[in-house]
């Protein structure tokens, strides 16, 4: 047996392909009655099991959906309209933005993940940090960065463990980057909590975030990702802070979304402020009155500034 066959052999279970791909169980048993996909077949103790080809397609889908596509519109469509369709994604998504890097430097990066020179790619990295300092760094290397390898994931130009290990490469200069800020003194306003709700795995967006808050003399306390919702809300009493930064990626459900922000807006104290950021289109979509959700992180230095005229000492 060749390899693709003993690939096309393997198949996974519906907690695994949940787990793998970020769609729910439920969503999955939905789109297989509503739209003929996936289709599972059975396993053993009659379990529904999916084929990685299956795997794959749903991977592309979740990811054109978190670029803005309606599942409605998608689901059913082949394979191969939905490689096109990706395709046609725009690789520019920090439009108005000015970036260090140009389309060939973006090439490049890519070609060191894919070649798995992780050496090289830490090297070139640290080269452009120390070039641009942590500000530009992270709004016009990171940035553009991140959008480019999640273009190529959805193109199928590069593997999951590829995407993972530029992730842990990219965090940890992140966490270099933070600690060459200076820290503020003791009485630097605001104090700043960030994390994300349960389900929300992904930490690069709040390393950009508190990197950026960083510099601008906030006080950052990070809890890491998936922290559950009322612990959100004993750490902001305990840490008295003034604003409480969520990051969220796409990968949860709006509705769960939605219904965060606003039990944790009815749980915080009214003069906490509540900032969402991040790829989720419900951010823009869907408000939630008393939460302010934020573009992308050049925002971030004249909200700082709106909320230290407007705040109390």
């Amino acid at each position: 047996m060749n390899d693709r066959s003993r690939l096309a052999a393997i198949t996974l279970s519906i907690a695994a392909v949940e787990r793998d791909t970020g769609l729910s169980k439920d969503t999955l048993r939905v789109w297989e009655r509503r739209y003929g996909f996936p289709t599972p077949g059975r396993d053993g103790i009659g379990e529904r099991s999916y084929s990685l080809e299956q795997v794959e397609k749903l991977r592309l889908i979740k990811r054109l959906m978190d670029a803005g596509h309606r599942p409605g519109r998608i689901v059913a469509l082949p394979l191969a309209e939905l490689q096109i369709l990706s395709d046609s994604t725009v690789d520019q998504p920090q439009r108005g933005v000015d970036v260090a890097l140009g389309s060939s430097d973006l090439r490049n990066h890519i070609d060191l993940i894919r070649a798995h020179d992780l050496r090289g790619l830490r090297l070139e990295l640290t080269r452009l940090l120390s070039r641009f300092g942590v500000g530009r760094f992270v709004t016009e290397v990171v940035g553009p960065l991140n959008a480019a390898v999640g273009d190529a994931w959805i193109r199928g130009q590069m593997e999951v463990f590829e995407e993972h290990a530029y992730t842990e490469v990219m965090q940890a200069l992140l966490r270099q980057a933070i600690l060459s800020v200076p820290e503020p003194p003791s009485s630097a306003r605001p104090r700043v909590l960030l994390t994300t709700f349960p389900g929300e795995p992904h930490l690069l967006g709040l390393l950009m975030a508190q990197a950026v808050l960083s510099l601008e003399g906030a006080e950052c306390i990070s809890l890491g990702t998936e922290t559950p919702l009322w612990d959100i809300v004993l750490a902001a009493n305990a840490h008295r802070v003034g604003i409480v930064a969520l990051s969220f990626t796409g990968c949860m459900n709006p509705n769960q979304i939605v219904d965060g922000l606003t039990e944790l807006r009815a749980k915080l104290p009214p003069p906490v402020r509540i900032w969402a950021g991040g790829s989720a289109p419900v951010l823009q979509r869907r408000r939630v009155d008393g939460v302010d959700p934020f573009g992308g992180l050049a925002d971030v230095p004249a909200e700082l500034r709106r909320w230290r005229e407007t705040s109390p000492d």
